[in-house]
């Protein structure tokens, strides 16, 4: 498996040589053209102007932030060059906290972290303290230029991961779903809990595949 790309996992004064690697592996998806029935001829998009309906060339197409209805601040590519993160290939922990404490919601995509040969012990000495101790290193990263990402590094089956997560301000708030008010009868209660110990059994991500994906192959094939 090849490294995303190699830095150090960085604390105080201490730095932990690693490489960085995908932990999921993504199956292609169908990939469908868009194709006129008559002929099968593919059918391309075109960009235009609301205003007028016309085509816009690439080199007059600029990007704007709508502040207000209608009204825009034009961002240049000068603009993004100055606020670009460039990545220095550092994982920087900011700080230890219990796993427990942060909300499922926050984790978005896993990595591999690899111990490089030079920082081996180094690295087997902070897995163990996170499995002893049950923390995780809340960090920051920047994986492809240029955004920069909220992270955490926790231990897995003997290795370091290190698992990409969502900024508080991107969640959104419960409260938005209106929750049912309606009380719940014990005997209906009991019911429930029934039911659902019934059908209780232990994880097992194999059982379940992508039926769609394979069903559509499926039929392509046999055409």
């Amino acid at each position: 498996m090849r490294a995303l790309w190699k830095g150090a996992i960085s604390f105080g004064l201490i730095n932990i040589p690693v490489g960085l690697y995908s932990a999921t592996s993504h199956k292609p998806t169908v990939d469908l053209d868009i194709l006129r029935d008559s002929d099968q001829s593919r059918i391309r998009y075109k960009r235009v102007a609301e205003a007028d309906g016309k085509e816009v060339p690439k080199e007059h197409i600029v990007k704007g932030y709508e502040y207000e209805r209608g009204r825009y601040v034009v961002l240049t590519e000068e603009d993004f060059k100055r606020v670009q993160i460039e990545s220095n290939q550092t994982i920087d922990i900011q700080e230890f906290v219990k796993l427990e404490e942060i909300d499922p919601r926050f984790f978005d995509e896993p990595y591999f972290l690899g111990p490089e040969k030079a920082g081996a012990k180094a690295y087997a000495l902070l897995r163990a303290a996170l499995e002893k101790t049950g923390l995780v290193g809340v960090s920051k990263v920047v994986i492809r230029p240029p955004r920069e990402h909220l992270a955490v590094v926790k231990p897995l089956d003997g290795v370091l991961i290190l698992e990409t997560m969502h900024f508080a301000a991107e969640l959104r708030d419960p409260v938005e779903v209106q929750p049912p008010k309606t009380s719940v009868g014990e005997k209906e209660m009991d019911m429930a809990v029934s039911l659902v110990r019934a059908m209780t059994a232990r994880w097992d991500p194999a059982k379940y595949h992508d039926e769609y994906r394979e069903c559509l192959m499926k039929l392509i094939d046999r055409r």
